[in-house]
């Protein structure tokens, strides 16, 4: 065994269990490393070849928002957590942090998907008037607080249900740090029920400097982009709170309308002679 050939060079049981183990941590660590760089030389090629040249679309989105690359994660991960008893100094450590690691990549996954399910819906005339961007983003919050919950669970070698189960102490912290969350939410739900603003809307709030059309709603915020190219952000509930003109109608009605002034001298203006309503008749219009 490596100990006691470490051992044999003179040095104490202890200091020997200890080195032994921190050179199996170290090869056990260039182990995963090799893996993890196979993973994304061999199948990550594999499945970017494979993407990029079939007919369909949706994955395209997958890779662009790296949901592969996230997965591939994965397999280091694991292979570090199966070579752990073989480090029975360090096994109890490897297996916590390899085990929160893993919660925080699965929730990066699962984000990352999240956001090519929003591409993909993107790419349909639907997505115009019913965005799910804002739902998107709720899910990704709660996604996230499961996420740290289950890491800081494993780091500690709790059940996450311990944790999980003091939450509801901390509901009024968490409603004033994502107040602006949820009144967007509320507001998402509203603008959508009621069809107030949709994407390619032209809107006009001059409270908030926007005139121009919107391009984004999200959770929070929804982004106009003026007609002078500026951006305007706007929060998701001052379109409830407040008024705004959405000049949609006017698109449908196929006309436009025009604002202008017409300036009148007014000492030109005389009764009709009729050497003038003679003069009138013969300008064709």
């Amino acid at each position: 065994m490596l100990r006691d050939l470490l051992a044999g060079y003179g040095l104490s049981p202890t200091a020997a269990l200890y080195l032994a183990d921190i050179l199996k941590l170290l090869a056990i660590i260039g182990l995963s490393y090799l893996a993890n760089l196979l993973a994304k030389s061999i199948v990550l090629r594999i499945l970017t070849h494979y993407i990029t040249n079939n007919k369909f679309k949706w994955d395209n989105f997958l890779l662009e928002r790296k949901v592969f690359h996230r997965i591939l994660l994965i397999v280091p991960a694991m292979l570090t957590y199966s070579l752990a008893p073989l480090v029975p100094t360090f096994t109890t450590l490897i297996q916590r942090l390899v085990s929160a690691y893993l919660s925080i990549v699965a929730v990066f996954t699962v984000s990352a998907f999240l956001e090519s399910v929003n591409d993909i819906y993107q790419t349909y005339e639907i997505s115009k008037v019913r965005p799910i961007k804002g739902y998107i983003q709720i899910v990704k919050i709660i996604g996230f607080i499961i996420g740290g919950i289950v890491a800081i669970a494993a780091l500690m070698g709790e059940s996450p249900v311990i944790l999980l189960s003091g939450i509801g102490a901390a509901t009024a912290i968490l409603s004033i740090v994502f107040k602006d969350s949820l009144l967007g939410l509320v507001a998402g739900i509203q603008l959508a029920a009621n069809d107030m603003v949709r994407i390619g809307d032209w809107i006009e709030m001059p409270k908030y400097g926007a005139n121009g059309i919107v391009f984004e709603i999200s959770l929070n915020t929804v982004k106009v982009r003026n007609f002078d190219q500026t951006i305007t952000t706007i929060p998701s509930y001052a379109l409830i709170s407040d008024s705004f003109i959405n000049w949609r109608g006017m698109h449908a009605s196929g006309g436009r309308r025009i604002k202008r002034s017409v300036y009148i001298d007014m000492t030109s203006i005389t009764f009709c002679s009729p050497e003038l309503l003679e003069k009138l008749k013969k300008v064709h219009l």
